[in-house]
């Protein structure tokens, strides 16, 4: 792409984004923690825990791309699974909204600190170009979704394979747990933004993972399953590819 098309494609994009943007008369709350809810010292808070992770994705992804320029498919594979899935939303408790997050698929195939900079590249374009909104609330809900929910996909994995567990089960298990792992993250953030006047902290994380574990437990079970049916088909047709990324197949049955 030459500097003229770039440029053009560069003011399209963003011409189109202030458009809706501007346009954009209700209030949106399909971020699963919505725009202007956190306080701002918590917003700023969990923007500088998140960062030194994305700075480390983009180490990770650099050096995975120079090693193997044929994985780059497969990077946005990853980052367009969990675009797709995160985008559909469930209204939840006021403040938030229940979505299965995809970020299990490419924790696996990239590792955990990559899909730090995936998860909050897809939360970044839903705020903008979906007109999702959440842009103050980014820190935190990149935090839970791009980095806690593929740390815990990306542990689960690597432990189911070690003790032997099939390949199958071990992506099911890493998806699904990865999902539910980002909504207790964001079920302990309102906590402690919002404790509650009887029981503090843990009274009011009661509260909102209780209300989030009715919409949020089914729609990790069908991630999981929907991770096994993609990974599976990456592991019959792209085998090439998961060798090159050091997936851990050969000991998973």
């Amino acid at each position: 792409m030459n500097h003229k098309s770039f440029w053009l494609s560069f003011t399209g994009i963003a011409g189109l984004t202030c458009f809706f943007w501007i346009n954009s008369y209700r209030p949106a709350y399909a971020m699963h923690i919505m725009e202007g809810f956190l306080p701002l010292g918590w917003a700023v808070f969990w923007w500088v825990v998140t960062i030194p992770f994305i700075v480390l994705g983009l180490r990770s992804i650099k050096a995975k791309i120079r090693e193997n320029p044929e994985v780059k498919t497969m990077l946005g594979l990853s980052g367009a699974f969990a675009f797709v899935l995160s985008a559909l939303k469930i209204p939840s408790v006021t403040g938030s909204s229940s979505h299965p997050t995809g970020v299990g698929l490419g924790a696996i195939l990239f590792g955990p600190t990559a899909m730090s900079v995936l998860g909050t590249i897809v939360l970044l374009f839903q705020s903008l170009l979906l007109a999702h909104g959440g842009l103050t609330t980014l820190g935190a809900n990149a935090f839970s979704m791009a980095v806690v929910g593929p740390f815990i996909a990306y542990g689960v994995f690597k432990g189911g394979s070690k003790l032997n567990l099939s390949f199958s089960v071990c992506v099911f298990l890493a998806a699904m747990l990865g999902d539910l792992g980002t909504y207790v993250i964001t079920s302990i953030q309102l906590a402690l933004a919002f404790p509650s006047e009887v029981g503090g902290v843990l009274g009011s994380f009661y509260k909102f993972s209780s209300i989030f574990a009715i919409t949020q437990i089914p729609l990790a079970i069908s991630e999981g399953l929907l991770t096994v049916i993609v990974m599976n088909l990456i592991k019959k047709y792209n085998m090439s590819e998961l060798r090159q990324l050091d997936v851990f197949i050969k000991e998973a049955r």
